[in-house]
């Protein structure tokens, strides 16, 4: 994303590339045009158009494919029943969709790629919607979930997708957490229930926490998420020059109680 006042500030570096683009137009064809600008002057640098952004949107909000209850997953639920097969010398391989572990002895018995749910790939996911939506602005709006008749802005969808992924943490109607599953020791054990692990990876249906279960270093970036919902808004995402989730976070310091000396 290419401020305005950028632009203005080397206007002999934007009119070279301006010209070099009036001269390739053919360059042009298949991706965003970054001569056009968008909200507030600004302009794109992005491999979608407007309407490869729309048909990715239709795949990746589809509850039958990639997005699950608790974020997108590696793969499409759609290849459980419609599996990608291939053969090697006379042997049959197939990449199927496994929400949680292998169901072979492949890598391991880690489903790696293939089916769950990784916070670093939905935290880029959610970058890159909020960038978008910093140039189409509130015109821009895709049906979420696809098939529901729910229209969102791009940056409604990046606050559904941050929900979701925060949802695996936090207890359900019925007080359960699904990142714990069916793990009744960390379900109701009184010692345990509130100390929330951040594993590697999660179901991709329903959010199980699976592989490594101290991965603070990628699934802890659940905490960015949940200060980003609550630190800015939409019409701040749009008017302010910086980068949204670059913003520091500030604790904000309690309200004082009468009679009570907080320097103690």
């Amino acid at each position: 994303m290419i401020e305005a006042d950028i632009i203005e500030r080397y206007p002999q570096i934007a009119g070279q590339v301006r010209m070099f683009l009036e001269r390739n137009r053919d360059l042009l064809a298949n991706i965003a045009d970054p001569l056009v600008p968008g909200v507030h002057g600004r302009r794109i640098l992005s491999l979608v158009n407007e309407e490869k952004l729309r048909r990715i949107l239709a795949r990746m909000l589809d509850e039958e494919r990639f997005l699950g209850p608790h974020g997108i997953r590696s793969i499409s639920r759609w290849h459980l029943d419609h599996p990608y097969v291939f053969e090697v010398h006379g042997t049959e391989h197939r990449v199927q969709y496994e929400p949680a572990e292998s169901t072979s002895g492949m890598f391991g018995g880690n489903s790696n790629w293939r089916g769950p749910v990784w916070f670093p790939v939905n935290l880029l996911l959610i970058r890159a919607l909020i960038q978008h939506y910093r140039y189409y602005g509130n015109d821009l709006t895709v049906e979420c979930p696809t098939g529901s008749g729910t229209m969102m802005t791009l940056y409604e969808v990046a606050q559904e997708l941050s929900r979701r992924l925060a949802g695996t943490f936090l207890r359900d109607a019925d007080g359960r957490r699904p990142v714990y599953g069916g793990t009744r020791l960390f379900q109701d054990d009184p010692h345990w229930r509130d100390l929330v692990l951040f594993y590697e990876y999660f179901h991709g249906d329903n959010g199980a926490g699976l592989g490594a279960s101290h991965q603070t270093g990628w699934t802890g970036l659940v905490a960015r998420l949940i200060q980003s919902l609550g630190q800015f808004d939409a019409d701040s995402v749009l008017e302010d020059r910086r980068w949204p989730m670059a913003r520091p976070y500030r604790r904000l310091a309690p309200a004082p109680i009468a009679g009570v000396n907080v320097a103690r």
